[in-house]
């Protein structure tokens, strides 16, 4: 491996929190110099996670065997020493998180930076705990990294002023100050149990559990899970989300689409290098799927008896979220690619409409939104309505109002899975990955429960998007064209865009993501990759040997 590719994977964690120590040493009035101090940081990021996916994909000459990154902070052997860990699954969040960041940081630079103090800072800080938690290699620094984006994120959350965000950023650090007291014990009694916290030397030990260590495990394991399920936005513990989402500020509420993806990306890590020790039900079917698909009714609902714009994006989140914890509780891998294929469809649909509400909002008088929701209960008629031959037939449409609506139905489309838009490919190959999994053996029940609410949830989001786009782009006479700057314009296009390309290249992504799911079904490599990195470590020839052949010593 060569001597500059070695500390890549430090570098995702490193450039962002420099650059927020940097930003703590200048004042709030000195706004330019955070956000140059910001666009170096991102080009940084952008330029990593390029890199990253590259090496991970072995497109580089001297790169790392089997795909598979180690990082040995002060070069202490693995299980001893702290490990940063990277590989295609890694990789991916890690250019997703980039995408991400870089499109919501261009849209609060237009007006939302001046809100509130210390936000270039804490928006690199989150972005330093994302990439962090999904490089970590051990329980103990994913729960750290876990702590770095939360704290930045109650700061970011309670960006701006009103009381309902107030209110609502008070509910969302109490919960999450549970999870995380929750994912701390779950910590303490598997290192007391195990003896370590590396999850590939945590992949051998839990092998060797039998008895009464082993019931001891596998519930200190389901207090894991239940972490990341409140973390990740399962049914019932994500009560705390429609209002926490709805509330924040469009690019706050952006970047927070793929907080509730990290909960999930841990579950699946965890799980799947807990398979050969036969994973406990916490991260497998039993309760994954059961959970998705209470989770992905309970949206669908929320969608539907919502009526606030942001308050239909924020269930849509949790609607995401119910679909890929069924598609990921379904057994075998057959569906995981596809999820993974939903999840970036997902996340750049979410964000990009989170961006674009705001932006619509700027068109509508004041309590706009309250007339509407009453002259649709009561039905009342306009009592100045022009007769037919009055009205304005064939006004041409501000190129602003074009772009608001056109956008609007491009997210509804991703969102919603109606062709010809990822969002549709992504939902039509995990409904045929379902049927085929019925002919592996899987529960028929399963099947054609998932397909059912997949369905159903679509003909749901299709009736709470179109209510909404009725709501907002059927033209009053008040309406107020908005003034938009092309630093707000620019994200909401780069993500559509990446949507846009997922669909054109969706043979290659989806035999990205289905070698990154049939690797994933392999712990031994990454056991293998990490154990195996010093010469060092007494017991590294052994471990490399174990995970290969899949059976202890």
């Amino acid at each position: 491996m060569s001597l500059w590719l070695q500390p890549l994977p430090v570098l995702p964690v490193l450039v962002p929190m420099m650059a927020a120590a940097a930003m703590l040493l200048t004042r709030d009035v000195q706004r330019p110099i955070r956000v140059w101090l910001a666009a170096i940081s991102f080009a940084l990021q952008g330029a990593v996670a390029l890199l990253l996916l590259a090496a991970t994909l072995e497109w580089l000459p001297t790169g790392w065997p089997d795909g598979i990154g180690v990082y040995l902070l002060g070069n202490w052997p693995a299980p001893f020493g702290i490990v940063l860990v990277v590989d295609r699954l890694s990789a991916l969040m890690l250019g997703l998180t980039a995408l991400l960041g870089i499109c919501t940081w261009i849209y609060a630079t237009a007006r939302w930076d001046n809100a509130g103090s210390h936000f270039h800072p804490l928006f690199q800080f989150i972005l330093m705990g994302l990439n962090g938690a999904f490089l970590a290699g051990d329980l103990f620094n994913l729960f750290v990294f876990f702590e770095i984006l939360l704290t930045a994120s109650y700061g970011l959350m309670l960006h701006g002023s009103g009381k309902q965000r107030v209110t609502a950023a008070l509910h969302y650090i109490g919960v999450n100050l549970i999870a995380s007291f929750l994912l701390l014990i779950a910590i303490a009694l598997i290192y007391g149990l195990t003896g370590t916290l590396n999850f590939a030397d945590l992949a051998l030990r839990a092998q060797v559990l039998h008895g009464a260590d082993r019931r001891l495990f596998d519930s200190a394991a389901a207090i894991l899970g239940i972490a990341f399920l409140i973390k990740a936005a399962a049914w019932p513990l994500n009560f705390w989300l429609p209002s926490a989402y709805s509330q924040a500020c469009a690019p706050v509420g952006a970047l927070f689409a793929i907080m509730t993806k990290v909960g999930i990306y841990a579950l699946l890590r965890i799980g799947s290098l807990l398979l050969p020790a036969g994973a406990p039900a916490a991260f497998g079917g039993a309760w994954m799927f059961p959970a998705g698909i209470a989770t992905l009714a309970f949206g669908t609902l929320g969608m539907l008896a919502s009526t606030e714009a942001r308050r239909i994006a924020a269930y849509a989140v949790i609607t995401s979220s119910g679909t890929l914890f069924a598609a990921l509780g379904m057994p075998g891998v057959t569906l995981t690619g596809p999820a993974l294929y939903y999840l970036l469809s997902s996340v750049a649909a979410l964000a990009s409409l989170f961006l674009l509400l705001e932006l619509t909002e700027r068109s509508q008088p004041f309590g706009a939104d309250m007339l509407a929701i009453t002259q649709e209960a009561f039905e009342t008629e306009e009592t100045d309505a022009k007769s037919l031959s009055e009205q304005t037939v064939g006004e041409p449409l501000p190129a602003t109002m074009a772009f608001l609506g056109l956008s609007f139905f491009a997210c509804a489309l991703l969102i919603i899975g109606l062709p010809p838009l990822s969002g549709f490919v992504a939902k039509f190959s995990l409904l045929s990955a379902a049927l085929r999994t019925a002919e592996y053996g899987a529960p028929t029940l399963n099947v054609w429960l998932l397909v059912t609410a997949m369905l159903v949830s679509g003909l749901a989001c299709l009736m709470a998007l179109g209510r909404c786009g009725v709501r907002l782009f059927w033209i009053p006479e008040t309406l107020q064209i908005p003034r938009l700057k092309i630093r707000e314009i620019v994200p909401i296009l780069i993500l559509l865009s990446a949507c846009g390309l997922l669909t054109v290249q969706a043979g290659p992504a989806l035999d990205y993501l289905d070698d990154t799911a049939y690797y994933l079904n392999e712990p031994g490599r990454y056991v293998q990759a990490v154990l195996g990195q010093d010469s060092r470590h007494p017991d590294a020839a052994q471990a490399a040997e174990t995970a290969a052949t899949g059976t202890m010593p």
